[in-house]
């Protein structure tokens, strides 16, 4: 496999670290709102990272944080009248509903910055104790210029860097780029116990506290969104090789912007949208598809008109799945020996499977491995109709429910049609059996105004929903 490095800005053969093992870190959200369609990206592209290493037979530990003690929660908190432990619970609750919806899997550890303040202290000490950090009146700084790879994450050098950034003077501050490793208490705050005095933690050091915990002092793929390569990931870099000697991450991996209407997702430009929210409007799995549909590194412009292709599109995997297990439970097949049609079609099978891998192991291109997906469904439409041998039929839906699963596509089980919708399919067999095509027709409007599909095949009424 090989992947596009941010650091090294080139693709790279992938070795982990310890032979059949990989160690992932995902930046997660800050916990104090619903999460929006932006984050949505990172969330999906990266669980198909980990189900894909684990489908080529690797052992994953997936780490991703919940920054749970932030300005913006302590200012959330004060507006809501609740402290800020309440409010993060709640926020993580509401983020796995939504990323359960999207078909993203839970991290194997999902650390909140709270629980780890002893590791963070550990490690902003020892920034102290290697000249790397600093007490200030408000608090405790990195050095930047102490650090002398600073900025070799994002390509900039420290006064490229100073001079393009837009930062008030800070008299707390040797260099306009030193960040805050710890918080000095303020009135109104949570605040803990340290060795520098008492406070909360700064953004950047949790994740570089709890990856070293979880996955140890060099982890093999650190990953999120574009966003967070400056300030946040080159900030993570800074500490953790400062602290450590060592490299902090093997490859970095970051997904590209979500424009919206071709525009820029913004709150003053009306287009900023919650998962919750697409949600009210659109099957999320068909915005799962749409992340897929695209290289997780290019910029994606989401629309109605894109999510509604996309629907489409699922909607084509679906109907294949739904008829493969049709004709499997229905008696639609025969135990018999493939055809010579059936027979092509299961050779071709191990062809399709490797365009999948090769699609995939070219940096996730999931647009890619998506095609090999419909090449697979294109040939298994054909051959899956009544009369096929039960061997090449099942071997379809194997197949697709293999590679679908990497994906995470197709979670929606398979919805049995209500008791009440049974009965009517049942009175409209009734119907058509005494030759009664009016009132069979009646049925059926009812039916499809109930939400469901009717389709008659020669195993019977086949229903689904719409």
């Amino acid at each position: 496999m090989w992947i596009y490095n941010t650091q090294t800005r080139k693709k790279e053969e992938f070795q982990p670290l310890h032979e059949g093992k990989v160690g992932i870190y995902a930046c997660g959200p800050t916990v104090y709102n619903y999460i929006h369609i932006g984050n949505a990206r990172p969330l999906i592209v990266f669980d198909v990272l980990r189900r894909y290493l684990e489908w080529r037979g690797y052992d994953v530990t997936f780490v991703q944080n919940f920054t749970d003690i932030d300005d913006k929660m302590i200012n959330r908190a004060n507006e809501e009248g609740t402290t800020v432990k309440a409010l993060g619970e709640r926020f993580i609750a509401e983020y796995f509903q939504d990323v359960e919806a999207l078909g993203v899997r839970r991290a194997t550890v999902h650390p909140k910055a709270t629980e780890h303040i002893p590791e963070i202290i550990a490690l902003v000490q020892k920034l102290m104790d290697k000249g790397l950090a600093y007490k200030s009146t408000d608090g405790v700084y990195f050095d930047t210029e102490a650090f002398r790879g600073y900025g070799k994450l994002s390509g900039q050098n420290l006064e490229d860097l100073e001079s393009g950034a837009r930062i008030q003077v800070d008299e707390n501050k040797k260099h306009p780029m030193d960040f805050a490793l710890w918080k000095a208490r303020k009135e109104g705050e949570p605040y803990w116990e340290s060795p520098f005095g008492e406070g909360r933690p700064g953004w950047h050091i949790e994740c570089s506290a709890m990856s070293m915990k979880y996955l140890g002092e060099t982890i093999d793929i650190h990953c999120g969104g574009q966003d967070l390569v400056f300030p946040h990931h080159e900030n993570e870099v800074a500490q953790s090789e400062g602290a450590t000697g060592k490299p902090f991450a093997r490859y970095w991996m970051h997904n590209g912007f979500i424009n919206v209407n071709n525009e820029k997702m913004s709150k003053s430009a009306g287009n900023f949208f919650t998962v919750r929210e697409i949600g009210e409007q659109f099957d999320l799995e068909a915005v799962r598809y749409f992340m897929l549909a695209a290289h997780y590194r290019s910029p994606l412009n989401f629309s109605r008109e894109l999510i509604e292709q996309s629907k489409a599109a699922l909607d084509r995997l679906y109907n294949a799945r739904d008829n493969y297990e049709f004709l499997l439970k229905k008696g639609g097949t025969v135990d018999r020996e493939p055809n010579e049609a059936e027979q092509k079609f299961l050779d071709g099978i191990p062809a399709i499977r490797e365009r999948f891998i090769a699609a995939m192991d070219d940096d996730l291109n999931t647009a890619g491995a998506l095609g090999a997906l419909f090449d697979l469904v294109k040939e298994g439409n054909i051959v899956a109709v009544t009369g096929a041998s039960t061997k090449a039929v099942q071997a379809a839906l194997d197949a697709l429910n293999e590679l679908t699963g990497v994906l995470g596509l197709l979670y929606r089980k398979e919805e049995t049609a209500q008791d009440d919708v049974e009965a009517l399919v049942q009175q409209r067999q009734e119907a058509r059996k005494a030759k009664n095509w009016k009132e069979a027709d009646r049925l059926r409007d009812l039916i499809t105004s109930m939400g469901y599909i009717l389709e008659d095949t020669p195993q019977g009424a086949k229903v689904r929903k719409a």
